[in-house]
This record gives C-alpha cells, structure tokens and sequence, in this order.
C-alpha cells in the first residue's frame, strides 16, 4: 500500500487487511458472519461492541487526516481477531521544535483522560529500511464517543521524513484483543519493520 505525501512510503498488511472503509458494507457483512458463530448473549455483545469500537475508529481516522487506513476483522476458530492500522503526517508548526522525544512522549496518551497508560513504554527502534525511530507502546484507552471509551493494545512508531527536518510520519497499530498482547505486538512489529519510502 502506497500514499503520496512530502515522499511516497509503503507500509506491507497482511493478506486478510484490507485498506477500506471499516464502517462499509464488508464490515456489516463480517459481523454478521461472527454473530451467527455464537448464541451466548455476552459474547454477542462483545462482538457487536467490538464492531462499533471499529466504525468510530475508522471515522476517528478520516476526521484526524489519516494518510492510509488499513484493517481487519477476522475470526479464526479460537474467535475474532479484529486490529486497524493508520499512518498519518505530523509536520512542526513554523517557529517551533518538535523534537522526537517530545513527539513520543505525546503519542500514545488517552484520549478519554489526558493520562498515559501505566504499561506504556516509549523506545527505539531499527527499522530495516528507514533505520532508527521511536516507538511508543501501551494499552490505551480511547474516546470513542462521549460516553464510550475503549481499551486497545496501541503502538505508534514515529518515522523522521528524511531531507525534511521537523516532518514525521507516524505509523499507529492497535487491537481491541487484549489477552492476545504479545501476538499482537509481535505482528505490530513486523507490519511496521516493512515500512519504506520510496522516490
């Protein structure tokens, strides 16, 4: 998947992601398909918070000017596997500095209380094609609506725009399966170490 902005990148998904618009027709259909494998009423009402939580994510990314929104709504046999994926541009305003480890230490504060979460981990890391950036990891809880929040297993890896000093981009993974935390990570990891520009 490729965007134009300042420079073209690419961002590989997995196979079953695809980059549209989760509050669509697909997502209906997906959800449909994850009622039908269950007759308990706490989970079907897990399963239908969990298709909201994606439609206002989904909104919430197109308000806040998401370069590529991409996800999934998968269910396996052991259940439903549901995570989305954002890249969005972050450039310093004019007169001011934005410095990497001040860009970090904003990214993943929730946006339901203003407090970060108590996992939070704010690191560095090197990406195979861009080198080193930083990461910021953390079980978030997010607004969806005013009196809706919801937990996710976040990361945000903040890439420097090369040749352009102040501009960012920034790659946002999160997931609502949180008993899945290290699988999921793991995958957060390896979508983001496929980050590139391209010329």
């Amino acid at each position: 998947m490729a965007t134009a902005t300042a420079r073209r990148f690419v961002l590989d998904v997995p196979d079953l992601w695809d980059q549209v618009d989760l509050g669509g027709e697909e997502l209906a259909t997906v959800r449909a398909q994850a009622l039908a494998t269950t007759t308990d009423p706490r989970e079907r009402m897990r399963i239908n918070d969990m298709f909201r939580q994606a439609r206002e994510i989904s909104r919430a990314a197109r308000r806040q000017g998401a370069l590529l929104s991409a996800g999934t709504a998968t269910i396996y046999d052991e259940g439903l596997f549901m995570a989305y994926g954002m890249v969005f541009a972050v450039t310093t305003p004019p007169g001011r500095e934005l410095p990497l480890p001040v860009l970090s230490a904003q990214a993943g504060v929730s946006s339901a209380t203003g407090v970060a979460p108590k996992d939070r981990i704010i690191s560095s890391v090197r990406l195979p094609h861009v080198g080193t950036a930083a990461r910021v990891t953390g079980t978030e809880t997010t607004r969806l609506t005013g009196d809706i929040d919801v937990k996710l297993l976040a990361m945000h890896t903040m890439i420097p725009v090369p040749g352009r000093a102040g501009d960012f981009l920034v790659v946002t993974l999160a997931s609502p399966n949180l008993p899945l935390k290290n699988e999921v990570y793991d995958l957060f990891d390896a979508i983001t170490g496929t980050f590139r520009f391209v010329g």
